[in-house]
């Protein structure tokens, strides 16, 4: 008996040990990095792409790796960045929140042999995931990359800095930045991540020079942002946004860093009591956390700032004058984003509360405004409502980010809208294609979603995008053998939109007349 257990324990031993030694690993600029087997792709977690920001290095520009000797295994997400419990549809795998988080994910395709990989050149797609720039990671199974990237893409996801950690604006800050400028840091994380990819994703199989950046929600918005930063011209080559832009109804989505000094300095200093960057910079990381959290705030107290470096105009001035970095682009939103706000709400809609709203919006236009909102059925007065209610939170704003781009891009664009409704549960009311609904078709991960009992049009659509996706990171076409066709955005084509469904099709824009509505009497 025990001279099995001694070759049970030896068999168990010889098979970690061949397991480790046929396990894939990569030269990074750093140092070596192990990953594993994920069924048919390569995965490499937590890999550090910026040196831990704590200390004296919390808020500011993400600082270099600091380089390992030896075999660093990449085998596990990374903690995620510090945030409050703000959406409860949020499920993490990692560690725990901390502030040294700023690790990069990467999922490869094919089981390249090393003296290979740096020839493949294959198409990269890097993820930058949405919560409102306080809340989100990379360690959601929706989001998880080893699905898309058997499209044959490498996909990569990035932490960065979320809240007051990621977004503070101070004068001392911009005082010691060198740049007159403060906040943004988690842009810069991403800013530091995609350098990191163009240093670094050769070694991996991909190609440098051919890379996409997508993201959703805030992601989308950083998408956005970083088509107008100077800083971030050639680290991609293709964009793709899925709900949101840094554009809105004034044509100024983020405050202008001199009026967040103001704000921020006056918010730290009541809730935190603090009077120096040197006192905030020796709180524990649970102190400073803890006012900026529901229940003592909503959770949304810091974002994005114009803040002349980074950002040096509200992205509308920059794509307006054409100095945006024109890339191809495809974006668009889901068919019914704000619903939750609309269907759960104890005031339902009613045919008198919309008249009333455009009578306060739109008070030279409110008869125009109920032609293309109308209120004359309850099934209307519900469309409507939740209609209105989603193009002031963000589908006008990504109307608008396409409209810029299509006035100064020589890029072609493509449009899309999100219509499936997501399979309700039980005794549940209809949310219809919600906000961030499409993220777990687009990374084909329908699954990770426990209780859903998901239909054959889910998953073929989900295998749909899943190619238009990929197809555009590849040439800047969504377009490919035996998928519908996807016709660029433009007049000449009657400014198609695709329609994402259980029957996809791209058809005319039946709602152009709504948004040049909006734009004009909100530009005034």
């Amino acid at each position: 008996m025990k001279s099995q257990r001694v070759a049970s324990l030896m068999s168990a031993m010889l098979f970690a040990v061949t397991a480790f030694a046929s396990a894939p690993k990569v030269k990074t600029t750093s140092g070596i990095v192990q990953g594993k087997e994920v069924g048919k792709v390569q995965a490499f977690l937590g890999i550090p792409y910026a040196a831990p920001p704590v200390g004296d290095l919390r808020w500011k520009p993400p600082a270099p790796v600091a380089s390992w000797k030896g075999v660093r295994k990449a085998t596990d997400f990374g903690s995620h960045c510090p945030q409050g419990n703000v959406f409860g549809d949020m499920v993490f795998r990692d560690p725990g929140a901390s502030e040294d988080c700023l690790t990069l994910n990467i999922w490869v395709p094919e089981k390249l042999a090393p003296e290979k990989s740096a020839s493949a050149k294959l198409p990269v797609m890097v993820w930058i995931y949405g919560g409102g720039f306080v809340a989100g990671t990379t360690s959601e199974g929706r989001q998880e990359g080893s699905k898309l990237a058997q499209q044959g893409v490498i996909v990569v996801s990035m932490n960065y800095r979320l809240g007051l950690f990621g977004f503070l604006v101070l004068p001392e800050l911009t005082k010691e930045s060198g740049h007159n400028a403060s906040g943004n840091y988690g842009l810069m994380d991403q800013l530091a991540a995609l350098k990191w990819v163009h240093e670094n994703i050769a070694a991996f199989g991909g190609d440098p020079e051919n890379v996409t950046i997508f993201g959703e929600s805030a992601g989308s918005f950083s998408v956005s942002a970083h088509m107008v930063s100077p800083l971030s011209k050639g680290l991609f080559q293709k964009a793709i946004g899925e709900s949101g832009a840094a554009f809105s109804s004034t044509g100024l989505s983020f405050d202008r860093r001199t009026q967040r000094e103001e704000k921020d300095l006056k918010l730290v200093s009541e809730k935190l009591g603090v009077k120096t960057l040197a006192e905030l910079r020796a709180f524990p990381t649970e102190k400073i956390l803890a006012p900026f959290i529901p229940p003592k705030s909503e959770g949304f107290d810091f974002g994005p700032d114009i803040d002349g470096y980074f950002l040096p105009e509200p992205a509308s001035a920059i794509f307006a004058a054409g100095k945006q970095n024109d890339v191809p682009l495809l974006a668009g939103w889901n068919h019914d984003e704000n619903s939750f706000a609309v269907v759960l709400s104890q005031q339902k809609p009613t045919a008198e509360s919309l008249k009333a709203t455009a009578q306060k919006d739109f008070p030279n236009k409110s008869e125009e405004f109920l032609k293309l909102y109308p209120t004359d059925t309850d099934e209307h007065v519900l469309r409507s409502a939740i209609d209105y209610s989603s193009d002031q939170f963000i589908s006008f704003s990504t109307w608008e980010w396409l409209e810029a781009h299509s006035r100064t891009s020589k890029q072609p664009i493509y449009r899309y809208r999100f219509d499936l409704p997501f399979p309700p549960a039980p005794n549940a009311p209809n949310m219809g294609a919600y906000h961030s609904a499409e993220i777990e078709y687009v990374f084909g991960q329908l699954d990770s979603k426990p209780g859903v009992t998901w239909r054959a049009d889910d998953r073929q659509l989900s295998e749909l995008m899943q190619k238009y996706w990929a197809n555009f990171a590849r040439s800047g076409n969504p377009n490919g053998p035996g998928l519908p066709n996807w016709p660029a955005y433009s007049s000449a084509e009657g400014w198609p939109v695709m329609h994402l469904d259980a029957q996809s099709a791209a058809r005319k824009d039946d709602l152009r007349d709504r948004y040049l509505f909006l734009e004009s009497a909100w530009s005034k």
